[in-house]
């Protein structure tokens, strides 16, 4: 009953979404989920935040096999990409929209 109304809602593609934030760490292991948190999914990318860039630059190496393997358990989830961010300095960035141009930090001298 469940399942059909998951059909009929087409909330497949969303659930299976949140079975891949949920088991994250079962499908990269332990020891890489120490270091690794998703930061979410849009438009059929899933990112992942890194502490360092060392795993962000072998997960990136690794990428292809672990979109292979993404899809192959999570058919139904509809990522067609993965992006691995490395911490960086702060963004000024909050939201889906951006104003060109270089924002508050233009009035520090």
């Amino acid at each position: 009953m469940l399942a059909s109304v998951v059909m009929d809602m087409g909330w497949s593609s969303e659930l299976e979404q949140a079975r891949i934030i949920e088991e994250w760490p079962g499908f990269v292991g332990e020891a890489t989920a120490e270091h690794t948190t998703v930061t979410g999914i849009r438009d059929g990318v899933l990112e992942i935040q890194c502490d360092s860039t060392t795993w962000a630059t072998e997960l990136r190496r690794l990428r292809a096999e672990m979109l292979t393997r993404l899809l192959n358990e999570y058919p139904d989830s509809e990522i067609r990409d993965m992006r691995f961010r490395a911490p960086g300095a702060p963004s000024w960035r909050h939201g889906p929209r951006v104003v060109p141009g270089r924002g508050p930090r233009d009035t520090y001298g």
